[in-house]
């Protein structure tokens, strides 16, 4: 049925009327809504070997304060302010540490720990006047220890002893390494692609893939198989995935894909990690104090295992970048 034109000249005018009818106050009232002042969060930008980090002061709580979600948005490099995590400062649960440290991810997701996270909090710490040699610091994966190593401008990280169980990496791969036989060093693990890798499995309180290839940059399809070996269903909580050249007996080459942030230019815990399983699987000896030298995308870790207490110790830099306040949108 048509509607006459007279009708719809009426109905539209009804409709202008309507709106230049509405109350001067309603329409501010409407406009000021557009215009709300954003949320403000005051942050930090601290880099290691260019993994970058938000870094919040928050030592006055127990928990973030953001959550998985502002943090992912606050991370995003086109419209915030970009990181590869959101790292919380807080405060310690008991006497036996000085603060706790809390970390989301890109994605919100949130790790038990981040090397190159955690010499990025300590430098933070230092640069908000906590003025220490070491900091004892409560994480997911337990007691860390970052000294602080003023005259070379770097800082030396107690990571603890690395966790070779495959079932407590967790890794559901059959073991087949170490005296009790429940270690995975090198074990076959299939991708859904058809291809296939020796995989060796280590925790540093996150747990890590580790694959040795002989050409890092050409033997690899790194965009396709890290994302595939990350959610691998071999493990259960999903990895970190380090494919790892051997340059020389004290020097490892590596290019990290990180559980819920992807490619990184540097993975302090895979540092650590790579370093045990070259040690384990025969590839590298021991090294002395000055560490097994990491080559990672954004520069060099110095790893050291020491036999005595078999922690792991890591050593590079944590840098300030700037400082702001960014929207939480």
């Amino acid at each position: 049925m048509k509607i006459p034109a007279l009708a719809l000249l009426l109905q539209s005018m009804t409709t202008v009327n309507a709106w230049t009818t509405t109350p001067r106050s309603t329409k501010r009232s409407k406009i000021a809504s557009l215009k709300a002042t954003p949320t403000l969060v005051d942050f930090s930008k601290y880099e290691g070997l260019g993994n970058d980090f938000i870094l919040i002061d928050d030592r006055d709580k127990s928990d973030p304060s953001l959550t998985p979600e502002q943090s992912a948005k606050l991370c995003d490099r086109n419209f915030s302010v970009g990181g590869d995590g959101v790292i919380f400062a807080l405060k310690p649960p008991s006497e036996d540490y000085d603060f706790s440290m809390r970390i989301y991810n890109s994605d919100g997701s949130e790790p038990e720990m981040c090397g190159n996270g955690i010499r990025c909090l300590a430098q933070f710490l230092a640069d908000l006047g906590e003025d220490a040699s070491t900091y004892n610091i409560n994480t997911l994966a337990g007691l860390i220890i970052p000294e602080m190593n003023e005259a070379e401008g770097t800082i030396t990280v107690d990571m603890g002893e690395p966790e070779l169980v495959g079932a407590k990496v967790p890794c559901t791969l059959e073991a087949n390494f170490g005296d009790d036989n429940q270690g995975i060093v090198e074990q076959t693990i299939e991708l859904e692609n058809g291809k296939s890798y020796l995989c060796s499995a280590v925790s540093m309180g996150n747990p890590h893939c580790i694959i040795f290839v002989d050409d890092l940059e050409n033997g690899i399809d790194f965009e396709v198989d890290g994302p595939l070996l990350e959610k691998h269903p071999a493990f259960p909580a999903k990895t970190n995935v380090e494919f790892v050249q051997v340059m020389a007996p004290d020097h490892l080459k590596m290019k990290v894909w990180e559980r819920g942030a992807g490619p990184t230019l540097a993975c302090g815990t895979g540092a650590c990690a790579l370093t045990v399983a070259a040690i384990l699987a025969g590839k590298i000896p021991r090294s002395g104090v000055e560490g097994t030298r990491v080559t990672l995308p954004g520069g060099d870790l110095f790893i050291e295992w020491r036999e005595e207490n078999n922690k792991i110790y890591m050593k590079g830099p944590g840098t300030f970048s700037y400082k702001g306040s960014a929207a939480l949108k």
